[in-house]
């Protein structure tokens, strides 16, 4: 098999949902940011639009709109000391908007992995940037109306070791020559 520290870094990955309450720094969110950009997007379109909440006060409202959204009064984002947003455009502006938006989530969360921070993709940002309440969080953070939430990342430093990783099912993938 073909050893490689980025395909290690790949098969290591796991979901973190629980943090240490210290933020992170400023250097490595900027680097999980722009390893966000630097994802493919359908014809080089660069649709995504990234937004990284550190505000207490913001990633409270942010609490509070997920949980509703999931009919729930715990922290979807497990109270990560960072939350990353991504925005794309509607489908009927561009369709590849939605899938442009999962590829920058991902390079995000592989990026925060190979530099030692905990990450997991939250959902329900759609829902949540639907209503009046989060059109008015979009519009204070520059975000265009006609854009619509894709997800998030909750991401901070692990507060206990990653879980080995789970048997993959049989055939997931073939191979047709």
């Amino acid at each position: 098999m073909m050893q490689n520290e980025i395909l290690k870094c790949l098969k290591e990955r796991r979901s973190v949902r629980a943090y240490k309450p210290e933020q992170i720094t400023d250097e490595e969110l900027t680097a999980v940011l722009e390893a966000g950009t630097f994802a493919p997007t359908g014809m080089n379109y660069q649709d995504p639009w990234i937004v990284a909440v550190q505000n207490p006060d913001i990633i409270a409202q942010l609490v509070k709109m997920n949980a509703a959204v999931m009919g729930t009064d715990t922290n979807p984002y497990y109270d990560a000391p960072t939350i990353v947003l991504v925005f794309a455009s509607r489908p009927e502006k561009w369709r590849n908007g939605t899938c442009d938006a999962a590829l920058v989530l991902g390079n995000m969360m592989n990026a925060a992995h190979a530099i030692g921070l905990g990450s997991c993709w939250i959902n329900r940002e759609r829902e949540m940037f639907d209503t009046p309440e989060g059109r008015q969080l979009m519009q204070s953070f520059g975000i265009p109306d006609d854009l619509m939430g894709v997800g998030s990342i909750s991401l901070g430093y692990p507060a206990k070791p990653l879980p080995p990783a789970r048997p993959r099912k049989e055939n997931y993938y073939r191979i047709i020559k």
